[in-house]
């Protein structure tokens, strides 16, 4: 039984050590292309403010998007997709990744925020922006920085206010009333199987804040990312359970394995060793 437990443990570290590194070189990939896709929208000269403006001008008014033939082939998690075809641009949650993808490597500080209804599903997605030390709500569906009457940017605790919210969507024409924000949240725990079984709870209770203290959306919207995360997980897990049953069959068991350091070490005083000669 150990010894099963012992090949499947190394079999299972191998092939999430091949994950993690493949999902390294695609996530480096993914963050050339956006670095590049950035460069060509926006200048490193403009300002925090200006950077916002451009990237939503690109979305308004750019060069011809690809319309897909069967949206569902299109990944919407995957930047080159949301980027380059229309019908993802023209959708709430994937318009927004776009922004976000963009925004990041323009060198923007942002996330997402789900707005929702009073079951907590969502009904809207926009984003949030680090401007000025204050989180301005963007909605790149609209293509615009939510604004008060007199210009002045606004945050989601400003667009609870109901007033302050109808002067906002007053100025963006054909904006829906009922993306109010009475009810919302960066990571919708609502989502998982069984209605999360009380995780958002558990997880206020135990770290107040928890949903803004990471980057949810860099996770939870690109696949590279994910993938290079769950790989890493993964691989610091079957890495700790080798080390606990390579101590249990040498302390407990007594079992004699085969330890792949010591024979390196040996292999490598033996390569770089001076021979002798014999006479």
């Amino acid at each position: 039984m150990f010894r099963v437990t012992w090949w499947t443990t190394n079999a299972l570290l191998a092939v999430f050590f091949v994950s993690l590194i493949y999902s390294a070189g695609w996530e480096y990939s993914v963050r050339q292309y956006l670095r590049g896709f950035s460069d060509a929208v926006v200048p490193a000269s403009a300002s925090p403010e200006q950077k916002v403006e451009l990237i939503l001008g690109w979305m308004r008014n750019g060069a011809p998007r690809t319309n897909a033939v069967n949206i569902a082939d299109l990944s919407v998690r995957d930047p080159e997709d949301t980027l380059n075809y229309r019908q993802l641009l023209a959708v709430c949650g994937t318009a927004t990744n776009a922004f976000l993808n963009l925004a990041r490597s323009a060198g923007l500080e942002g996330r997402r925020l789900l707005l929702l209804e009073p079951d907590r599903t969502a009904k809207h997605v926009v984003a949030e922006v680090l401007l000025g030390n204050r989180w301005v709500i963007v909605d790149p569906t609209y293509r615009v920085i939510m604004r008060d009457a007199r210009g002045e940017m606004l945050t989601r605790q400003e667009l609870k206010n109901p007033e302050i919210f109808a002067k906002a969507i007053s100025a963006i024409p054909g904006y829906p009333s009922s993306y109010d924000y009475t009810s919302y949240a960066h990571v919708r725990i609502a989502r998982l199987p069984m209605q999360g079984l009380g995780l958002r709870r558990a997880l206020e209770w135990a770290y107040p804040g928890w949903d803004e203290a990471f980057d949810w959306s860099l996770l939870l919207e690109r696949e590279s990312f994910f993938v290079l995360m769950l790989s890493g997980i993964a691989t610091l897990v079957f890495l700790l359970l080798r080390a606990l049953l390579g101590w249990y069959a040498d302390r407990r068991l007594k079992i004699p394995r085969f330890h792949f350091r010591e024979h390196l070490i040996r292999a490598a005083a033996t390569f770089f060793s001076t021979p002798e000669i014999e006479r």
